[in-house]
């Protein structure tokens, strides 16, 4: 059979391979509209119940209903066909990614940048980070998967694992990173905001994908039910990022070097961990197609959930969500960084 290796660029569409570009401009957009037309925010904030943006609660239902409309959770039935390499991935994303992340972000923002920025926006951006780091990336792996050519059955079942296993160790998670800084955290308002972003939209996915296949088949689910969702998906996330940075405007341009200074803890960390991942996953003999996306899945987050809770606990125009929002500016290029090096280490991960 012949094996027909796509391109990167017949693989990655072109909205997702410019994200970076796309961020900045919401950003652009997003500050002048804070400084030019600041009535628009204002009325938008009216929009509020339990602290929480209706606007943008519906925002972001509209960008993850369908990330989770993707995932088949029937493929966990097949977790034991590549259990190590699942282990494996279990262990990074839940056992080292988040503690790393938090031990970083820690050194950074607290010994660091002593002097560069005040203690409360140190504390600001850790819990920023925190929420960041302990939410592995979901939908997105599914194109740093075909980029490497990845196992399609293994991405799936990992992805699956992983997002049952969000609904149960994020709470638990988070609380302890940042008790150890005797920072506390609204325990009733993180569940309510993993209930509303994460339960919600995986029942409702679930229930979707169920009757949808029982009805009109699968083939009729995952070729015309599910890319309708690509340009309102899209349209969601933009439209996201411009609400976040019109109330962010003020914070960034009275400290514009806080989103460089926040990006350099992040980027040692998606690097720390994709190598951790890759190195233990070749001295483990995984294969390498199982190997490639499951040290992706490590690396990258699931940024629109760490978001939708900055935002829920600590407002829309808050440090935290400005930190989980960098998340969302670096990720692309250097999960692009990521792609090639696989790419090109891969007769040296089968020696």
């Amino acid at each position: 059979m012949m094996v027909i290796e796509l391109t990167e660029a017949a693989k990655i569409s072109f909205f997702d391979k410019y994200l970076t570009v796309w961020v900045i401009l919401c950003m652009l957009i997003g500050i002048i509209i804070s400084q030019y037309m600041p009535f628009i925010p204002t009325f938008l904030k009216q929009f509020e119940y339990a602290q929480i943006s209706i606007p943008m609660a519906i925002l972001i239902w509209i960008m993850i209903y369908p990330m989770m409309l993707k995932i088949d959770f029937n493929s966990i039935k097949r977790v034991k066909d590549n259990l190590k390499g699942i282990v494996l991935t279990w262990m990074v994303n839940w056992l080292i990614q988040p503690f790393s992340m938090y031990l970083i972000s820690l050194v950074f923002f607290t010994i660091i940048y002593n002097g560069i920025m005040s203690a409360e926006l140190s504390t600001q951006y850790l819990i920023g980070a925190v929420l960041l780091g302990t939410a592995p990336c979901t939908a997105m792996v599914f194109v740093w998967s075909k980029l490497t050519n990845g196992d399609p059955a293994y991405t799936l079942v990992q992805v699956a694992t992983n997002d049952i296993i969000i609904l149960f160790a994020y709470v638990p998670i988070v609380t302890y990173l940042l008790g150890i800084s005797n920072i506390k955290i609204p325990y009733d308002t993180l569940i309510l905001s993993v209930l509303l972003f994460v339960v919600i939209p995986f029942i409702a996915s679930i229930i979707t994908r169920n009757y949808l296949t029982n009805n009109k088949g699968k083939d009729y689910l995952e070729n015309k039910f599910i890319p309708k969702f690509n340009n309102i998906t899209i349209i969601g996330l933009l439209l996201t990022l411009i609400f976040i940075f019109s109330f962010q405007g003020n914070l960034i341009i009275k400290n514009p070097l806080d989103i460089v200074l926040i990006a350099i803890p992040f980027t040692i960390q998606i690097f720390l961990v994709f190598t951790i991942a890759y190195l233990s996953a070749k001295l483990l003999k995984i294969p390498q197609n199982v190997a490639a996306p499951g040290s992706m899945v490590g690396a990258s987050n699931f940024f629109e959930l760490a978001v939708a809770i900055a935002i829920a606990i600590y407002g829309i125009g808050s440090p935290v969500a400005l930190a989980t929002t960098v998340g969302v500016l670096i990720e692309v290029p250097l999960m692009l960084t990521l792609v090639k090096i696989i790419n090109n280490t891969k007769d040296w991960y089968n020696s």
